[in-house]
């Protein structure tokens, strides 16, 4: 029986947060931009739910996920010795 593959290691927490921050902040600020002008007359915590109701889902089902695949892949390029940036190499 073929070994199965070694599992990388699950990234750091900081990674995750940071990951996090680059699923959720441009997520929020395309919503503020698009749904502001139309629930900028409601009350605070009803544009907080509506902007909630979009990004939440966006962020948790979509992006978040695809960004952990593509650190990932960058991971898996950097040690198979492929993937460090050109100016990385030098150093």
């Amino acid at each position: 029986m073929p070994a199965a593959p070694p599992t990388p290691a699950a990234p750091s927490v900081h990674r995750r947060a940071l990951i996090t921050w680059l699923a959720v902040y441009p997520t929020i600020t395309v919503a503020l931009g698009l749904l502001g002008p139309a629930t900028a007359t409601m009350p605070l915590p009803l544009r907080t739910l509506i902007l909630t109701a979009v990004v939440v889902p966006v962020s948790a089902y979509v992006l978040i996920p695809a960004l952990f695949k593509a650190n990932a892949r960058l991971g898996a390029l950097r040690r198979a010795g492929g993937g460090s940036p050109e100016w990385h190499r030098d150093q």
